[in-house]
């Protein structure tokens, strides 16, 4: 038997419009946009190819069997893009729907190309469990096959409804995720299975919604007020990327940066605080700087920005935020971001402002040990050209998360301001002279003798001590910072990128 153009015209009207309208109509309610449109706001117009449009044809109600998948381009560059369809069973997935994601991000992987993940889906469909749950071909390939793509491509999700149960793994593979909020939510249970198994009363919104992962958990990376904003976000986080790993990041034309006074930015106490932020707009191309998760671990900044042109992936300690302290957030945070820059040839700068990891019963039951290593292990690990700028101080071991001399960075470079040690000065006359200090009788001899031992720990831990002695290899005015940094940056570039002679390292504790 054949279809005759007409009918298969018809057949084709029928699974572009998704759906029954009234599912259309309740989406719209919520603000939320029909997949293909939001396809058609993402891609270069014109570009898209579909594939699978006919999958489930023969089942009623079941257009393209709830997911959209195919290639396109943004800004002319070639991607790989799934999007589901939450008009037809709320963006279930069926066998063919498990089926079509698989192959998708397989011919992103084959071809080279990011792969996009457009998500709205209330996870597997219960009735269709033996077809797409436990088989070679089943939901768990596309998990395998995420990780096996995972810094081989670019893969970034933008969530747009849930991402229930297992599929919610999928925003988790990605490299960054970003959130609508009010609409956008990940959970492993629902509510109302949390409440059956645990006996807790929660919501979808407060357990899992766009604001939980984006700055409590750290799932998200970024918080989107609409749906386009996700879209938007989408676009621009490509922008600073390679389409694969063998490829080096796209250049801009170069731009001055905004007008701040670094120099002024600055407080001469260490005890007063200032934004890592600003300092980091002042340095860059203006308006190139991207943050990531700007809500979450705030004690350090991590995103990207360009200078000169050039991406490079910037992490500063925050000390407006928890005085800038590493903690097993933060660990986390910074991992996975200089491991994502490792991965897609985007070099590393760190603007090091920080006291340290921190101490305490707390976080050691936290296991800041192990995530403090993990993330001592990444910046050991990276072999992109990478600089280690002192901007106040780098104390303890902080000095060696934020690349410092141990840890073959291109260079280490130090502002006037810089202080290299393992300790603050008041914190280093306290464990030495503690008794000292508390036999002395008087308030005013107590002063006097921390005043003249903090004077002498100063002149040991001078910046200019440590540039002769090779522990830094430049001081810098900040207004010349930025043109050491891109000298330097442009001199690394053909560096050798070996690391080690093995397989893989294996994670820390």
């Amino acid at each position: 038997m054949t279809i005759d153009e007409e009918a298969l015209a018809q057949a084709r009207k029928r699974v572009l419009a998704g759906g029954a309208e009234r599912y259309h109509a309740a989406n719209a309610a919520k603000g939320k946009l029909f997949a293909r449109e939001r396809i058609a706001l993402l891609v270069d117009e014109g570009s898209f190819v579909e594939d699978g449009l006919f999958a489930n044809s023969v089942a009623d109600g079941l257009p393209a069997d709830g997911v959209i998948t195919g290639s396109a381009k943004i800004d002319g560059r070639d991607v790989c893009l799934m999007a589901n369809d939450s008009t037809v069973k709320a963006g279930s997935w069926g066998a063919r729907t498990v089926e079509k994601i698989i192959r998708v991000i397989e011919r992103a992987y084959q071809y080279s190309v990011p792969m996009i993940y457009l998500v709205d889906s209330a996870g597997a469909r219960i009735t269709d469990q033996v077809d797409l749950f436990p088989g070679r071909r089943g939901a768990g390939k596309i998990f395998h096959t995420q990780v096996r793509a995972s810094g081989s491509i670019p893969q970034v999700c933008a969530l747009f409804g849930p991402s229930a149960a297992g599929g919610a793994y999928i925003p988790a593979f990605c490299d960054v995720v970003a959130m609508v909020e009010g609409n956008a939510s990940m959970y492993l249970g629902s509510d109302r299975m949390v409440e059956m198994v645990t006996g807790e009363k929660t919501t979808l919104e407060a357990m899992g919604g766009a604001r939980v992962h984006c700055a409590e958990s750290g799932v998200g990376h970024f918080l989107c007020k609409t749906e386009q904003d996700a879209l938007d976000t989408v676009r621009t986080y490509l922008s600073y990327l390679p389409s694969n790993w063998q490829e080096l990041p796209p250049k801009a034309e170069a731009k001055e940066p905004a007008g701040v006074d670094l120099a002024a930015l600055v407080p001469a106490s260490e005890r007063q605080a200032f934004d890592m932020r600003r300092y980091v707009k002042g340095l860059v191309d203006a308006g190139s700087f991207v943050e990531i998760q700007a809500l979450w671990a705030r004690e350090l900044t991590v995103g990207f920005a360009r200078l000169n042109g050039e991406v490079v992936g910037i992490l500063g300690n925050n000390s407006m935020f928890k005085g800038g302290v590493l903690f097993v957030d933060s660990a986390d945070k910074a991992t996975r971001f200089i491991q994502l820059c490792d991965a897609f040839n985007v070099p590393l700068l760190f603007l090091s402002d920080v006291p340290g990891f921190m101490v305490g019963s707390a976080v050691e039951k936290q296991g800041i040990i192990r995530h403090g290593a993990k993330m001592i292990t990444a910046v050991s690990e990276a072999t992109v050209p990478k600089i280690c700028v002192v901007v106040r101080k780098a104390y303890g071991a902080g000095l060696y998360a934020m690349a410092g001399p141990g840890f073959d960075p291109d260079a280490t470079i130090a502002l006037p301001t810089a202080k290299i040690a393992v300790m603050g000065a008041e914190a280093a006359v306290n464990a030495v002279y503690a008794n000292k200090i508390a036999a002395l009788g008087s308030e005013e001899e107590r002063a006097a003798f921390v005043a003249e031992r903090r004077a002498e720990y100063e002149r040991d831990i001078d910046i200019m001590r440590l540039a002769s002695e090779l522990v830094v290899d430049a001081v810098v005015e900040p207004g010349d910072l930025r043109t050491e940094i891109i000298r330097r940056l442009d001199a690394a570039r053909g560096k050798d990128r070996g690391f080690s002679r093995r397989r893989h390292g294996v994670t820390p504790v």
